[in-house]
């Protein structure tokens, strides 16, 4: 006797948003990445087709980081010294985005200007064709400051600025405005913040298709099943209609997943670990994979191993049963 399968129809769907903008479009990318667009729960193909794939974005600084793991160091080498050779590096490792990470002092301990700021991010355009995202330091006054003048540095290219947080939004939406951008809007993990904060920033003018939301999460192990379910929880609810949670999820597992103790800690630790590069990669990985099944588009990861493993899922999952 056949077995029927039964379907859901949803009646709404994701947003669909495109990053960056070719010389046709008026930047100098050398192509776009649209994300989103999606009719049911991630992969469910015989439901509904997936119109786009998600993403792997991969984290570069705008200069050496004092805070990162030696492994991520050691691997990406002399290109962490500079942002333009560490962005064609992530480029060969097979990333589809770059997120440029500015940070808030530069080298010397003096803090990262303006102009400090424009100048990586122009060196970054300038060393790869790949859409780009910036977020700033992550304090409100210093981000406003820097992304301002990030903003009118690529204007044209239809970057994305963040982090958009309710402290702050105000000045990055307007300049993303003012400038052709999108906003990455980063709330902590409740669906009725995340939505509200889009609504703040819809209401300023920016339109939906602008928009990234990002719900935060943890690391394997260290909240990710909480993390999971909101990000479930407002998949859900967009696709039940929900007009303000219709937007593509970025979510940022490298970082989350490099704090860990598992990962950063390489002696003192059991032997069944295992060995240390090895479980780091797989806790990146495994956050990663876990996010693109409760619905994330875009992940930032740091290791370009990582990025392999985590391509090679995704490419698995594109494929219809």
């Amino acid at each position: 006797m056949p077995v029927e399968i039964v379907k859901d129809k949803w009646p709404g769907s994701v947003r669909q948003v495109t990053l960056g903008a070719t010389a046709a479009e008026g930047g100098t990318r050398s192509h776009t990445v649209t994300v989103g667009g999606e009719a049911s729960l991630p992969f469910m193909h015989f439901e509904a087709p997936m119109p786009n794939r998600p993403r792997v974005a991969i984290e570069i600084k705008d200069r050496r980081p004092d805070d990162w793991s030696p492994l991520l160091l050691e691997v990406w080498g002399a290109a962490a010294d500079n942002p333009a050779e560490w962005a064609k590096a992530a480029e060969q490792a097979g990333a589809d985005l770059i997120v440029l990470a500015l940070s808030l002092t530069k080298a010397d301990g003096s803090p990262t200007q303006a102009a400090d700021a424009a100048a990586s991010v122009k060196a970054v355009l300038g060393a790869t064709g790949l859409p780009l995202i910036v977020f700033g330091p992550g304090q409100a006054e210093a981000d406003n400051e820097l992304l301002v003048a990030v903003a009118e540095a690529a204007k044209g290219e239809r970057i994305a600025l963040g982090i958009c947080e309710d402290k702050n939004y105000r000045t990055i939406v307007a300049t993303a405005m003012a400038n052709g951008h999108l906003v990455t809007a980063r709330t902590p993990m409740d669906v009725n913040l995340a939505k509200q904060l889009n609504i703040l920033i819809s209401d300023m003018g920016l339109p939906l298709d602008r928009i990234l939301m990002d719900p935060t999460t943890g690391a394997l192990g260290y909240g990710i099943e909480y993390g999971f379910s909101v990000m479930e929880r407002l998949r859900l609810a967009a696709l039940q209609g929900d007009n303000m949670t219709q937007l593509p999820m970025l979510v940022t597992p490298g970082f989350e997943a490099w704090k860990t103790k598992e990962s950063k800690v390489g002696e003192g630790v059991p032997a069944d670990w295992g060995n240390w590069l090895q479980r780091a990669i797989n806790w990146e990985v495994m956050t990663a994979v876990t996010l693109l099944e409760s619905g994330a588009d875009i992940v930032v990861l740091r290791h370009p191993e990582s990025v392999a493993r985590v391509k090679a899922v995704i490419d698995g999952l594109m494929q219809p049963a």
